[in-house]
């Protein structure tokens, strides 16, 4: 199989991806999105189940994946022939697995000193619950992250697996990676990195840490921007869509409520005026649909804006002016960000079997053998 022709700030990187859940396959994304040539190592009864089928997974496009056996000795001796020619390797698994299949990052620095290893985990590499089971919420909840979510006197309310999984964790890992590569073009070196969805998810909200600490942040949902102000929140509309309002600047404020004929508003500086704010805001929403408040403040400074659903998304003129969003394989999807002005677009081509590893040092007589020993797919 000719090998793929990459574009890109990162053409020339390559990147083996351990099949693993969202965040690893999110970090692999990142780097495809941008020329790195990205080959994904699945189970091998996977790969042979699906065939030569595209996955329509929107975080495996343009990857090609393979189907190894990673528990056998063979496949294990088969995957470091990969890493010869490999720049990264993204690892998933729990602490001391990749250890114990004799892939960990001592292993293979000793097939390729240059290899940035990253590894991806919830709780990371070392501490009292790195062994354990969890998930994004458990660890956005211990980050203290999820406590400062939700309205005021409601349960913290986590933001689907965002903050922990994606932004916390994957978008992360593909930064160390990109941290590793620009380290060892100095140094020469590989280097490992332990990228946790817990300090992840702390780190992201570095803004707030003073302003808990000085108690000018409040108790959850009672602060400017987590829906305790009346102009920074999501109103109905008659029609039982919504509008988000992010008014906050005087000048926003004033534009929005002339725009909508209310200039006769309490104060909103006075924050025992905000309940009372919020529902002649409320009813004045309510009094027209999602549709006609978006003629009232369109080419506006009002900071209104529709709430739409993912397939609206798609079609909101804004969007397909920049071309936000692609479709692949018969999905749509968003388009690769970020933008760099003046590079070529990328291969978005849904993820298939590769099924030619010679251009990654295996010799076609040796992957033979593997498939021929089920070792391979």
């Amino acid at each position: 199989m000719e090998r793929v022709t990459r574009k890109g700030p990162l053409a020339g990187v390559r990147v083996l991806e351990l099949a693993g859940l969202a965040p690893g396959p999110f970090a692999g994304m990142m780097l495809a999105d941008h020329g790195a040539e990205v080959l994904r190592v699945e189970r091998v009864a996977t790969v042979a189940a699906a065939g030569d089928t595209p996955r329509a997974d929107v975080m495996d496009r343009g990857k090609r994946t393979v189907g190894l056996d990673l528990k056998s000795p063979e496949g294990v001796a088969a995957f470091k022939e990969l890493v010869r020619s490999a720049d990264v390797v993204i690892e998933v698994f729990r602490p001391g697995v990749a250890e114990r299949l004799g892939i960990g990052p001592a292993d293979l620095h000793e097939v390729n000193p240059r290899l940035i290893y990253g590894r991806m985990t919830g709780w990371g590499q070392e501490g009292p619950l790195a062994p354990t089971a969890g998930h994004d919420i458990d660890y956005i909840a211990i980050s203290g992250v999820l406590s400062m979510l939700g309205r005021e006197g409601d349960r913290p309310t986590p933001p689907i697996n965002i903050l922990g999984d994606f932004a916390g964790g994957g978008l992360m890992l593909a930064y160390g990676v990109l941290l590793a590569l620009i380290e060892r073009e100095r140094t020469g070196e590989g280097r490992v990195i332990d990228a946790a969805m817990v300090d992840g998810a702390a780190t992201l909200f570095a803004m707030f840490y003073h302003g808990v600490q000085s108690g000018f942040w409040g108790p959850r949902g009672t602060n400017l921007l987590d829906t305790g102000a009346p102009m920074y929140d999501t109103y109905e509309t008659s029609d039982g869509k919504f509008l988000a309002v992010g008014a906050l600047e005087p000048q926003f404020w004033t534009e929005m409520v002339t725009l909508m004929g209310l200039e006769d508003l309490p104060d909103r500086g006075d924050r025992s005026q905000w309940p009372a704010l919020r529902e002649r805001l409320a009813e004045a929403f309510r009094s027209r649909t999602r549709a006609e408040w978006e003629t009232v403040f369109e080419g506006s400074d009002a900071c209104v804006s529709p709430v739409l659903d993912m397939a609206e998304a798609a079609g909101h003129p804004h969007n397909r002016a920049r071309g936000a969003f692609v479709e692949v394989g018969g999905v749509r999807q968003p388009a690769p960000a970020p933008r760099l002005l003046g590079t070529a677009g990328q291969d978005l081509s849904p993820a298939t079997r590769l099924a030619d590893l010679s251009s990654w040092g295996l010799s076609d007589e040796a992957a033979a053998k593997l498939r021929a020993a089920g070792v391979l797919a």
